[in-house]
């Protein structure tokens, strides 16, 4: 296939937005990046009595059980956003709160002592949305987020409208119409193409960030510790000392760090640092051991990354649909694209993980989020050596197609329609509600 320099360009821009540094899971982030932007319009001299943070229920789910990165094993929607109210940086994104000493948290934990910060739940059909008011006796300034952990959309003081612009479901630098054009055969072809040095500065950032915290996760006491109990076992010989077990603990161990409040940052995929680790740790651990060289492990990992965006841009940034479940189906097509396996069987690896583990449901970000990775690991794996052995889920099995763009349209109606009432009844049950 011969690529036109437009589609190139096209194809690195979506990579460079979706796959970014941040640090700590990328709800509470988004709160404290929303409220430090807030901060900014204060009046000078206005002391801040109350803070309300309106969020959607995907928000509230992914927030209420994980820990947020600098806080001291703190929880919750009220602490991130006093860490971005007080300490944030709205200029540095997803690392808004990164560097935080434990002095500042010693002011964070008065200023809550001392004040008020209201939770409200926004009924809203948006997943992502998130807007922080700041109120004095004087002012009152809010910011919103639609869509994308850092897209503003409205910034107000008092009645005055500061900022407004529209926001569309697709709200990226790259219109619409170039992520339609996404395919896993485009990517395939161009991930075999495309000239090394434009895309190995970003991926090196992804191996040294990604593979820094899942070591971190292997050496320290973080969450459940699913990778260094996998890697455990494996040493007592209650795991076999295979590639995939290794693989594996890898992934998860990334997860089990940075679900339970390492400040170390990760590079994200689709607005998720789970998706990231996912849809990379598997990749570099596995071509270490299998002695790979660098350059098609990097050929590797862009489309691993492009294949899960490619797959949760039909899903959407938020939903009942586990996210790591779209990197596990990359990750199955890449290993074929490491040994040099055809369209066709790349095709059939991303169906099979997809026919196998699309039941699993996001049920909030906290340190289960490291079993799935493991669970979904496996399940690359396993749907890698199906489709290399011939062997894989055909059209009409469920919710498998004849094609694999018609499947991932499958996925897409799956999570965005089936999975509704899922959502909301993840939500209720996890704000105590009993139906």
């Amino acid at each position: 296939m011969t690529f036109d320099p437009q589609t190139v360009e096209n194809v690195l821009e979506i990579l460079h937005e979706e796959v970014v540094p941040a640090q700590g899971c990328t709800e509470p982030i988004a709160i404290a990046f929303v409220a430090a932007k807030a901060k900014e319009f204060l009046p000078a001299g206005e002391t801040i009595q109350k803070i309300v943070v309106r969020a959607s229920g995907n928000i509230i789910k992914n927030v209420k059980s994980v820990v947020v990165p600098g806080s001291g094993g703190m929880v919750g929607i009220e602490v991130a956003a006093v860490m971005g109210l007080l300490h944030g940086d709205a200029s540095r994104d997803l690392m808004v709160i990164s560097g935080i000493t434990e002095e500042q948290m010693e002011e964070v934990r008065q200023w809550m002592r001392e004040n008020v910060v209201e939770v409200l739940h926004e009924n809203t059909p948006i997943n992502l949305y998130v807007m922080v008011e700041l109120h004095t006796e004087q002012s009152c300034i809010s910011v919103e987020i639609k869509h994308l952990h850092t897209n503003i959309t409205q910034i107000k003081r008092n009645r005055e409208v500061i900022l407004e612009q529209p926001c569309n479901d697709c709200v990226f630098n790259t219109p619409a119409e170039q992520r339609q054009k996404l395919s896993v055969r485009l990517i395939h072809e161009l991930a075999g193409q495309i000239e090394l040095d434009r895309i190995r500065p970003l991926l090196e950032q992804v191996i040294r960030h990604n593979s820094e915290i899942a070591r971190e996760g292997l050496s320290g006491n973080w969450g459940v510790n699913i990778g260094r109990v996998i890697e455990d076992h494996i040493a007592n010989g209650f795991y076999g000392d295979d590639v995939r077990n290794h693989a594996a603990a890898f992934a998860a161990a990334g997860s089990d760090a940075r679900m339970s409040g390492c400040a170390l940052p990760v590079m994200t995929t689709s607005g998720s640092g789970n998706q990231g680790m996912a849809a990379s740790l598997a990749l570099i651990d596995y071509a270490r051991r299998m002695e790979i060289d660098e350059e098609r492990l990097m050929r590797a990992l862009f489309f691993s990354h492009l294949t899960t965006v490619h797959i949760k841009t039909r899903v959407g940034r938020l939903s009942a649909y586990c996210g790591v479940i779209c990197s596990a189906a990359a990750v199955a097509g890449a290993l074929c694209f490491l040994h040099d396996h055809d369209y066709e069987t790349i095709s059939h690896a991303i169906a099979n993980t997809l026919g196998d583990v699309s039941g699993i449901i996001c049920d909030g970000a906290k340190a289960s989020c490291a079993m799935k990775i493991a669970t979904t690991i496996y399940a690359a794996f396993d749907s890698y050596v199906l489709a290399t052995h011939g062997k894989y889920l055909h059209g009409g099995d469920g919710i498998v197609a004849h094609d694999i763009e018609e499947t991932l349209e499958h996925i897409g109606r799956l999570a965005q329609d089936g999975m509704k009432t899922t959502d909301e009844v993840i939500i209720e049950i996890m704000n105590g509600n009993k139906g």
